[in-house]
Order: C-alpha cells, then sequence, then structure tokens
C-alpha cells in the first residue's frame, strides 16, 4: 500500500549518492518556494526507516530551502527489497 504523507527530511536515508544538476535544483527552489511542492519523491519504508532512491533533485532543493519535511509516497517494503535497490 503506497500512501503520500509528509516525512522529515532528517528521517529519510539516501543510501546511493547522486550528483545533482545545480541549475535544476535552483530552479526547483523556486517553483517550491512559488507554489510549493506539487510532486512526492517516492520512499521506501523498511523496518520503520525511510530510504529514499529517487527525487533527489526535489530533495535537495527542500533542504536548500531549510525545509523540516518534504511531500512523499511511501511504500512499505520487506528488507528484501532494500537489497535490491542497493545492488
Amino acid at each position: 500500500m503506497i500512501k503520500v504523507q509528509e516525512i522529515p527530511l532528517n528521517q529519510i536515508k539516501r543510501p546511493l549518492p547522486r550528483e545533482n544538476d545545480s541549475n535544476k535544483v535552483a530552479a526547483l527552489m523556486e517553483s517550491i518556494q512559488e507554489i510549493g511542492q506539487k510532486e512526492p519523491i517516492d520512499v521506501l519504508e523498511v523496518d520503520g526507516q525511510y530510504y529514499g532512491f529517487s527525487g533527489c533533485h526535489r530533495y535537495e532543493a527542500c533542504q536548500r530551502l531549510g525545509k523540516e519535511t518534504i511531500l512523499a509516497r511511501v511504500r512499505k517494503a520487506p528488507r528484501a527489497v532494500l537489497k535490491m535497490h542497493l545492488a
């Protein structure tokens, strides 16, 4: 089951390093300031922990804006699914 909710940014683990396009992050920051975050990021919830693998530009934009939470599509998953994402 997937639900959309606000998740504290500091509770989302980002296990795969990504290099973000600074122009895209800046554009997203401007958009989020003007109209808010419209598209949630996707997060896996495994054993009560949140793991983010997509939405890296939105995540960084919210961080730079000093947001405490981010809109996320949360899917509960077993540890085996997390391991597949990390492989």
